[in-house]
């Protein structure tokens, strides 16, 4: 009895010890969330999204593909894509053939009309690549890609075959220099003349012939963090063509400024950049070589 009775307080004395230890304790602060690991841009982005494009079918003139090769901003009732944006370094070279398998694009949203491959025929206008198919030639997968129809645009032949060709062949001659380069092209306006005469639509007003077509090209010596490399001296060329059978083949004579194709597009070029490079950059004009 006398055991029992003198446990019961020793107990509670203990619980209160226990108790008055545990008010007089404060909690640890918690421990901020580690930060979220920056994750790269994708690697045909990595100069910035022009039009910040995403892939929301909501917002269907503005409408991000981004392919393992390329990316781009699909305008669907145009029918043609705002621009087109790749990474081209010698990686992307090999000796893939031409596939020349000009097709529809599947992952298109469900329910948007897909462009054939057959919606140019009898037009007078090519079917222009933006990302040319020589710039994918390390496997077949990388070239096919090229044909899609999302990455065309109505182009007159003279313009596509000898204008636009001779600058493609001249960016990729820079490659053997140790250079890599940056490329972002695009349309804007209606209405071209090929080599049948003016059109403003192609298959039956699903696709829109644009009027002008653009190029700008950053040219970096192969390296890392290549937004960040960008300095007031890095080359860029930008280009502004009539869509017209007429034009010379000569694109120098094209050269404009960075500034001058966001004024006509409204889109924002160059924007992962730091901003005071954009502002040198893209107020000049391109006076280096043309061969």
């Amino acid at each position: 009895m006398l055991y029992r009775s003198l446990s019961l307080p020793v107990w509670g004395l203990l619980g209160l010890l226990t108790v008055a230890s545990c008010s007089t304790t404060q909690d640890p602060t918690p421990a901020s969330p580690p930060a979220p690991p920056v994750q790269p841009l994708p690697e045909h982005l990595t100069l910035g999204n022009p039009s910040g494009a995403t892939a929301d079918p909501s917002q269907p003139t503005n409408y991000l593909l981004s392919k393992p090769q390329y990316a781009l901003s699909y305008h669907r009732e145009r029918g043609i894509p705002n621009w087109v944006s790749w990474h081209l370094d010698l990686s992307w070279r090999g000796s893939a053939a031409r596939q020349d398998d000009f097709r529809a694009d599947a992952t298109l949203p469900t329910g948007w009309y897909q462009v054939q491959a057959t919606s140019y025929s009898g037009s007078g206008f090519d079917r222009g690549h933006n990302c040319p198919s020589a710039d994918r030639t390390n496997t077949v997968p990388d070239n096919s890609a090229t044909f899609l129809m999302t990455n065309m645009i109505p182009q007159a032949p003279r313009n596509n075959q000898q204008t636009w060709a001779n600058l493609e062949d001249y960016t990729r001659s820079l490659l053997s220099s140790g250079n890599e380069l940056y490329v972002i092209m695009g349309q804007y306006g209606i209405g071209g003349v090929g080599s049948s005469g003016a059109r403003t639509t192609l298959d039956q007003g699903r696709v829109t012939v644009p009027a002008r077509i653009w190029k700008v090209v950053v040219v970096l010596p192969v390296g890392e963090s290549d937004a960040t490399r960008v300095t007031a001296g890095t080359r860029v060329i930008a280009i502004d063509t009539p869509n017209d059978n007429s034009l010379s083949t000569s694109w120098g004579q094209y050269r404009t400024s960075v500034d001058a194709i966001e004024a006509a597009t409204g889109l924002d070029l160059l924007s992962a950049v730091p901003s005071a490079v954009q502002q040198v950059l893209e107020a000049g004009t391109d006076t280096g070589p043309v061969q």
